[in-house]
């Protein structure tokens, strides 16, 4: 008999990772040497040379930024036999000359070996979230993830002005590392405007040039260190038993 809908999604997604989904692989705790195409993204960055199009009474401005992106090596992470690695990012920008925040927002950039598939997480103080993701092999120097409003696992949320005023319907970041050293992105959200037929393409671009190296992650810090940076953390699936008192 044919399983629901809900069955044959269930199948598909956790079919890479076997019927147990509790227990957790053991992974290394060397996050920098397990990026896959996220290694050339971790470190700290000044991009001077930004240029952001987005909507305005009347159409569009053009607007120069100049950005700081900081992208440092987190511990492995685990859903049971889920397993990723990845870098916590903080990125902030200006316009040239100016004092005053332009854009800030912080996510992670994630990795998983099993599935070669890279997730992107975004978060900004004007009320929104991202989840997007895109299959990427492991040595690629372009890749791009995606996300789309009204989708459960590749979404975008925002507060109810935004929703209204400014509607996300899509959202694509595409990232090349380029042999120099320096790595580069073109982002593009789609917007309905209220009254407006046409949807409005705002994109934002730049080239990042590292000016700090990324820091070990704690648990290759631990290992270096001769402890071997193991042990449970906060979040694991795996049961904790306390010592008797």
């Amino acid at each position: 008999m044919a399983g629901t809908v809900e069955q044959l999604a269930y199948g598909a997604a956790v079919a890479p990772y076997g019927p147990d989904i509790f227990t957790e692989p053991p992974g290394s705790p060397d996050t920098l040497g397990h990026l896959g195409p996220l290694r050339g993204l971790a470190g700290v960055w000044h991009g001077p040379d930004g240029v952001d199009e987005h909507p305005v009474a009347g159409g569009t401005e053009v607007s120069a930024y100049v950005e700081r992106y900081e992208a440092q090596p987190i511990d492995r992470q685990t859903n049971g036999p889920q397993l990723f690695y990845g870098l916590r990012y903080h990125t902030h920008i200006v316009e040239p000359g100016e004092v005053e925040t332009f854009h800030d927002q912080v996510g992670y950039w994630l990795w998983e070996p099993v599935t070669s598939v890279v997730t992107f997480s975004l978060a900004i103080p004007r009320g929104q979230v991202v989840l997007a993701s895109g299959p990427v092999d492991a040595n690629a120097t372009t890749f791009e993830v995606t996300a789309v409003r009204g989708s459960d696992t590749q979404g975008i949320v925002s507060n109810p002005f935004l929703e209204l005023a400014f509607r996300t319907l899509s959202f694509r970041m595409a990232v090349t590392v380029h042999p120099d050293g320096t790595w580069s992105y073109e982002q593009e959200t789609m917007l309905q405007l209220p009254d407006d037929v046409a949807l409005f393409s705002h994109t934002d671009k730049n080239r990042l040039v590292r000016i700090g190296p990324p820091v070990d992650n704690p648990m290759a810090v631990a290992a270096a260190a001769g402890d071997g940076g193991s042990g449970l953390g906060l979040g694991s699936l795996r049961p904790l038993v306390l010592p008797r008192t």
